[in-house]
């Protein structure tokens, strides 16, 4: 008799139970274990994204925290846990159907109508941000990847630059030798020579030296051993199509991630706000109790030991209203410091999207000046004065100065190169979008580099 009616509380207790339960759907955890892509021997950038991507720590951990605030949303949309509660008489109440000897009862809690829509909310809009947070630690890795790989393929092409010039000086010496034997040529061409060759051979040991700092930027985004050799970048990607500022411009106000988050932070404060207002209404909490009585006296009694359930509601009395309005204005200035902090960010990254497009533009016309004019010209004056050198109308220091004007020039279309890809990167961060066409190619004058030559 006893455990049927213990079965009809266990049957109750299960019903309640139920009504507690959330009903969204939680995905299963994204495994560990991921298969990272092979580098090759001759890697590009679109192989060191990839595989920062997947390797890279910062951004497992931003993954991760976005997946942490995906999780939480399940929380904040779910009804508290129900409260069992057990009680004994240690002195047993004497009823005319018998004697109470415990009670057992089971509540469920449930806040005020749309409480559980708004914390939802809320959860999902931290969980949108915290997505955002993730795009931009995306973008600021991609943007580390790139400025590091324009870093080290410019380490290159400086070595590469380097050396044919030192080859051209080496010429150039055996030219001074050779006159000054047949005495056409003072013996301080010779030394002059000397002395450029050995001033370039200072520049080329110092740029050698430099492959392992410059390399460790690179490893370091890509989350590689300190003691792995990077090789050389083959060449450096030109860009894309062109665009505009004002597109530029557009595209930050669409898709940066930091103003994206500060965007949906503010749709949290928004919900906040109104759970706030929730505060000053009633929760409401539902039970039931089961009372357990033993046979009374008197057999005979009517109802001897039958076991009462008596269903309970109660709510709580939200009489502090200074304490909730206190806390509408708390959410609410929240609120206006997120729309502040957005509008603040937004002027900075506009200073610093207007900085980027001007040294990308500037960069894009040193280049244009380099390869159409100052460099035919420099070639066609080092022509000149070695011509004039050779037959005795000019001194050596005249072709040596040309040789020196050809070796900065050259230089500096590389430099200016390189600045182009990294001020593009930067641009590329800030606006949240990749500008880089999928098949990208070396420009003419880019010259391979291989690992004899380059001093791999």
């Amino acid at each position: 008799m006893k455990y049927s009616r213990m079965g009809r509380f266990g049957r109750i207790a299960c019903l309640a139970a139920w009504a507690g339960c959330a009903t969204v759907a939680v995905p299963e955890p994204a495994g560990e274990h991921v298969v990272l892509p092979a580098l090759g021997a001759e890697p590009s950038l679109q192989d060191y994204l990839k595989y920062a991507e997947l390797n890279n720590a910062g951004l497992k951990a931003a993954f991760h925290r976005w997946q942490a605030a995906l999780e939480r949303v399940v929380h904040a949309r779910s009804l508290p846990d129900p409260r069992f509660t057990y009680a004994h008489f240690i002195e047993q109440v004497e009823t005319r159907v018998g004697p109470q000897r415990q009670k057992l009862a089971l509540t469920q809690g449930f806040p005020w109508f749309g409480t559980l829509k708004l914390r939802g909310d809320a959860a999902s809009a931290a969980a949108a941000a915290a997505r955002q947070d993730y795009e931009k630690a995306k973008r600021v890795l991609f943007y580390r990847v790139k400025d590091a790989y324009y870093a080290y393929a410019y380490l290159a092409q400086q070595l590469e630059v380097t050396r044919r010039h030192m080859q051209l000086v080496t010429n150039l010496e055996g030219v001074a030798r050779i006159r000054f034997k047949a005495g056409s040529a003072p013996h301080s061409a010779v030394i002059q020579a000397q002395l450029e060759l050995a001033k370039l051979d200072d520049r080329l040991r110092a740029l050698e030296s430099m492959r392992e700092p410059v390399a460790a930027r690179l490893k370091a985004a890509l989350n590689l051993a300190a003691d792995r050799m990077l090789p050389w970048p083959r060449a450096l990607p030109e860009r894309a199509e062109p665009f505009t500022d004002v597109q530029a411009r557009r595209w930050l106000a669409e898709g940066n991630p930091e103003l994206a988050r500060l965007a949906h932070l503010a749709t949290k404060a928004g919900a906040a706000i109104k759970l706030a207002g929730k505060k000053s209404y009633p929760d409401i909490m539902l039970g039931v109790e089961y009372i357990d009585t033993g046979d009374a006296l008197n057999p005979a009694m009517k109802d001897s030991g039958k076991d009462p359930v008596v269903a309970m509601v109660s709510i709580n009395v939200p009489i502090w209203l200074g304490k909730y309005r206190a806390a509408q204005r708390e959410a609410g200035l929240r609120k206006a410091a997120v729309e502040q902090d957005r509008k603040e960010t937004a002027e900075r990254l506009e200073a610093d999207l207007a900085l980027a497009l001007y040294r990308f533009r500037d960069a894009e016309r040193k280049i244009d000046l380099y390869r159409n004019m100052l460099l035919p010209k420099a070639e066609q004056s080092l022509g000149v004065a070695r011509q004039e050198f050779e037959a005795g109308k000019t001194s050596f220091i005249a072709l040596v100065d040309a040789q020196r004007l050809l070796l900065d020039f050259q230089l500096a279309e590389k430099r200016a190169r390189a600045d182009r890809g990294q001020r593009l990167a930067e641009i590329e961060m800030l606006v949240g979008k990749d500008l880089r066409s999928a098949a990208v190619k070396p420009t003419p004058s880019t010259t391979s580099i291989s690992p004899d030559t380059a001093g791999q």
